[in-house]
């Protein structure tokens, strides 16, 4: 890298899942839009024609007006080859494809058991974690080997697994997991002060908050827009809209119909616990008992948010293999777009270019002091140059401690089951996830069921 000024050239970025129709444009956009950095994207994926296509999707957009930088992209021909020197690692990964997927999410349905997502927790989501640690373990093991000191960026579900596994493999990576659900809370936070206090403008990093938990449980035990506590006004908010929700559906387009929330889960568990959870209303629903909210679809209709098919995403991946051969070929025009992630700003951050605090997924040193060292939790860090320092968030709260100690223990015990390779302890955790009301041995034929459906991808278990 070459610093002159308050610029940077030659930053090498490998992209392990570099073939991604999705995030990969995005970060594409992102990047372009970066005025004070620029170098080169190697792009990895075992897909090597997907990431051929981003090669040159990337590269034409150095040609638009409103590029602000210029980005070498190249598919890489093997992970190493992509690693080699990087100053950065993206992953953004599907572990395995929509079928392993489909079975995730909908197996467990013949047993009453639904899951609007299943990509982190529940039986859905130990299966994919199961999928993914053989995975990461490599990834950590290669970037040991080719890029010890680059900055390591995980976007790739579940993420607290993720996260453990890298830094399990190779204790000195540099790595954080990146989410965005706390924005969109950030921005609810926005519609409650302009109406309960009369306040318009205020933008959702204008907001700041405590956050504290785990990846898609996260939880803020504080709130504050200047010299605002939003509390007070949170509490009026979720009083006035708890029975009917926040948001009404404008028409049935796919967002609607499968993805958008009338906020009425989290103003549920803020009107039990006292405290504002800060995730969508599809993922705060998977962590709870399943009897709360995920009964059955009745249930979750009355509940205001949706059970998401994977027969939809089969669907969508379609569109999205036909965009991309539209961006690719030039029938599609290319245009930069910011997407609100926060992957290349942190990437400035860490190479000087400004500082920022925001909510990173790291192990537990102590900015959650009540729960396990070592943990991978969810809270806000500082980014600077050369650093993500985790900043002391404080204990859970006593009213959602049992809930999140619960998932924080059986993540733990999800990830030794996977550095065992042992399949019955897989089971015990399985056994013990909270939208699990199955007697032992129903238990023990969905789990069955499911390890069958992905077996393809497991067999480095025993038992």
């Amino acid at each position: 890298m070459k610093y002159e000024g308050n610029k940077v050239s030659g930053v090498k970025i490998a992209y392990i899942g570099g073939g991604s129709r999705g995030w990969a444009w995005g970060l594409m956009s992102d990047l372009a839009a970066a005025e004070d950095m620029s170098g080169e994207v190697a792009l990895y994926d075992i897909d090597r024609e997907a990431a051929a296509r981003n090669e040159v999707i990337g590269n034409r957009m150095n040609g638009l007006p409103q590029a602000r930088s210029a980005w070498n992209y190249h598919a890489a021909n093997s992970l190493g080859a992509a690693l080699d020197g990087a100053d950065f690692v993206v992953i953004s990964i599907l572990p395995g494809t929509f079928d392993e997927m489909e079975s995730d999410v909908h197996a467990p349905e013949a047993y009453g058991i639904y899951q609007p997502v299943g990509d982190t927790t529940g039986p859905g989501g130990l299966f994919r974690a199961l999928r993914t640690i053989p995975m990461f373990e490599e990834f950590a093991a290669a970037i040991r080997a080719h890029c010890p000191e680059a900055w390591v960026i995980n976007y790739t579900n579940p993420m607290t697994l993720c996260v453990k596994t890298l830094y399990r493999v190779f204790p000195q990576i540099k790595a954080f997991g990146c989410c965005h659900e706390v924005f969109g809370t950030q921005s609810l936070l926005g519609r409650v002060l302009r109406e309960e206090a009369g306040v318009d403008g205020a933008t959702r990093e204008d907001i700041k908050v405590n956050v504290v938990g785990v990846n898609h449980f996260t939880w803020l035990t504080a709130a504050q827009y200047r010299d605002i506590d939003i509390y007070p006004l949170y509490r009026r908010f979720a009083q006035k809209y708890h029975a009917e929700g926040c948001a009404k559906k404008a028409d049935d387009n796919w967002f609607n119909r499968y993805f958008a929330s009338r906020e009425m889960v989290k103003m549920d568990l803020f009107r039990r616990f006292g405290v504002i959870a800060a995730a969508g209303d599809r993922h705060l629903a998977e962590f709870c008992p399943g009897s709360w909210y995920l009964k059955d679809p009745a249930t979750v209709e009355k509940w205001g948010f949706a059970l998401t098919p994977v027969s939809w995403r089969k669907e969508e991946l379609k569109e999205r293999l036909a965009r991309s051969e539209r961006l690719y070929s030039g029938a599609e025009a290319l245009k930069i777009d910011p997407t609100g992630e926060e992957g290349v700003r942190q990437m400035r951050a860490l190479l000087g270019l400004g500082d920022f605090v925001t909510n990173v997924n790291i192990p537990n040193i102590g900015q959650i002091p009540n729960l396990p060292f070592g943990a991978v939790v969810e809270t806000n860090a500082h980014f600077c140059a050369d650093t993500v320092q985790p900043v002391l968030a404080g204990p859970l709260p006593a009213s959602i401690y049992p809930l999140v100690t619960r998932i924080c223990g059986i993540q733990e015990m999800i990830s030794e089951a996977a550095v065992q390779r042992d399949m019955g302890l897989a089971f015990q955790a399985f056994a013990l996830d909270p939208n699990m009301p199955l007697g032992l041995d129903d238990a023990k034929a969905l789990f069955a069921v499911m390890r069958k459906n992905t077996a393809a991808y497991l067999t480095m278990y025993q038992g």
